[in-house]
């Protein structure tokens, strides 16, 4: 899925400036106002991608032209034909063209109210050999915290052919809740200024989100294949409810619905097929012979709810106390993360993959994998946590310090608060003889290159965790050398854990090749402005030792 230089130009450039061609039967001039979401693409197949805009300032049943072509100037047609919108869907605009060229770099556009959509390019997924994957992986876009410039950043990149966004695509939050101070600071306070909970107040925050430059410039640059994590609803939801729904808040039930159906009227996503319900997101991306990505629903369809540790003192007195409760009540056989027909679904995929002789496997995965446990904090350094003005900071040091003394894992939210869903899920991987996956993990802030490995020391893979895209490591809140601390505690503590790096905004650059594949965790100057800068803060080869993966 490589294409050359000149081409790349030609698509960056036309990407946010281009009018939909004439062959649509008329020429209008690029107007802003109408089309001001921009355009994206994503969920590719083969022979078909989800193309998405939407239509502002408009009322009634709007009509909509779209136009699929081979090149730039949208003169050489493929695929068009005409759409139509309304309040109902809020305006926006979802096709799926089939039929398309499989493997092919095309060009889309729009055209509503005499006016032209920004031009888009897209990719379909490709057939047969194929010797180079370049994936971008991105998650956590909190819009108060900062710009978009990671996306700005993957848009700025021609050699990647998918973006993989990991969840946390937006953010609940209200205008005085979570990153408050930076959103005053910066002119990027949340919209509406109330916690979202009705179908308007989600509808009206994807449109802010969608308006950022760096979003715009990315979402019309490459394709997206996303998964939804927690606060595209709310924080840490589970099957029966959530962390942050709180009674006045209505019933979680509806609170959910709406927020699936803004999520599936503003993403690229393709809707669920006849009797799926809109909570289950699954899907397995095939590239050629190289490699396939999966992804499965891990919040709304079969979540246990979250153990929380307050409730639970006296299992955390001393670390026999700690390991009994760990295993007999965390570890409960009946918590499950994902449903039976979801494990079937993986289970078959990659099967086939593996029959088909397919180099890579990998999963996209919400939440950290890998087994991490917190640390010793028996350091002076921490001793300047305790005296910093930051309450959140102060209770989440005292909880890691309590843990750290009788051996449990910080985050229950994680696959950590789920070890029996997470052995069945290794077990599964043995049983297909894929014991050689590659995780790539969203949610947490934070770089990590980690080693997955199952209960009895054996290595079933590995997994790259990327930052934010603008939201921040809660350890930052110690101060930065604390946290950089806590960083190489973490690391020398557990020996899944090769790396991590807190400090940083960014995402991750997987290129995947035949024999070899590179991540390259990327970092941003700053977010506070759009003049910034990327640095590759590590790079590491993965290689495949005694049908395993192992880092180079």
């Amino acid at each position: 899925m490589k294409i050359n230089r000149r081409e790349a130009v030609v698509g960056m450039t036309t990407a946010l400036v281009s009018p939909v061609a004439a062959s649509m039967g008329k020429q209008p001039a690029f107007a802003n106002d109408v089309f001001v979401h921009g355009v994206a693409s994503g969920d590719p197949a083969a022979d078909s991608v989800v193309l998405w805009t939407r239509v502002s300032g408009q009322s009634g049943t709007v009509t909509v032209e779209w136009v699929v072509a081979a090149d730039p100037e949208l003169s050489d047609v493929i695929a068009q034909g005409r759409a139509t919108t309304s309040s109902i869907s809020d305006y926006t605009v979802k096709v799926v063209p089939e039929g398309l060229p499989a493997g092919a770099v095309l060009y889309y556009g729009f055209s509503a109210a005499g006016t032209a959509s920004p031009t888009g390019r897209t990719r379909t997924l490709p057939t047969g050999s194929l010797e180079q994957l370049v994936i971008a992986v991105t998650s956590c876009s909190n819009f108060p915290f900062g710009r978009f410039n990671g996306y700005q950043a993957i848009a700025d990149d021609p050699e990647v052919d998918v973006v993989v966004h990991l969840g946390d695509y937006i953010y609940e939050y209200s205008a005085d809740g979570y990153g408050a101070a930076d959103g005053r600071r910066l002119g990027r306070e949340h919209q509406p200024a109330h916690e979202i909970v009705t179908l308007s107040d989600y509808r009206t925050r994807h449109a802010q989100y969608k308006r950022d430059p760096g979003s715009l410039a990315m979402h019309a640059m490459h394709p997206l294949i996303p998964t939804w994590d927690d606060h595209e609803s709310t924080n840490n939801p589970w099957f029966g409810g959530a962390q942050n729904h709180q009674e006045g808040e209505g019933d979680w039930l509806d609170r959910r619905s709406v927020s699936l159906r803004a999520y599936y009227e503003w993403m690229p996503v393709r809707e669920p097929g006849p009797g799926e319900p809109p909570e289950q997101r699954r899907a397995h991306f095939s590239f050629g012979d190289l490699a396939s990505l999966y992804m499965v629903e891990t919040r709304h369809m079969a979540r246990a709810e979250q153990v929380d540790f307050a409730d639970h003192e006296a299992a955390l007195e001393t670390p026999e106390d700690a390991a009994t409760f760990y295993k007999d009540v965390v570890g409960d056989a009946s918590r499950r993360m994902i449903t039976s027909a979801d494990a079937e679904f993986l289970r078959d995929g990659l099967a086939e993959s593996v029959a088909g002789g397919q180099r890579w496997r990998v999963l996209a995965n919400q939440i950290i994998l890998a087994k991490v446990v917190a640390p010793d904090l028996d350091d002076e350094i921490f001793a300047s946590a305790l005296s910093i003005d930051n309450d959140y900071a102060k209770r989440l040091y005292a909880g890691m310090a309590q843990l750290g003394e009788v051996g449990l894992p910080f985050n229950m939210d994680a696959w950590d608060g789920y070890p029996a869903a997470r052995e069945r899920l290794y077990n599964m991987l043995s049983e297909v003889g894929a014991r050689d996956l590659l995780a790539v993990t969203g949610d947490t802030h934070v770089f990590w290159q980690n080693r997955l490995v199952d209960s009895s020391g054996a290595s079933v893979g590995l997994e790259l965790g990327t930052s934010g895209i603008t939201s921040p490591s809660g350890f930052q809140g110690f101060g930065k050398a604390a946290a950089a601390r806590l960083d190489k505690l973490i690391a020398a503590h557990n020996d899944s854990v090769e790396w991590i790096e807190g400090g940083q905004r960014g995402f991750v650059r997987l290129t995947l090749r035949r024999e070899t594949a590179r991540a390259e965790f990327v970092a941003l100057s700053t977010i506070d402005t759009r003049n910034f800068k990327t640095q590759v803060v590590r790079s590491v080869d993965i290689v495949r030792r005694d049908g395993t993966l192992d880092y180079g």
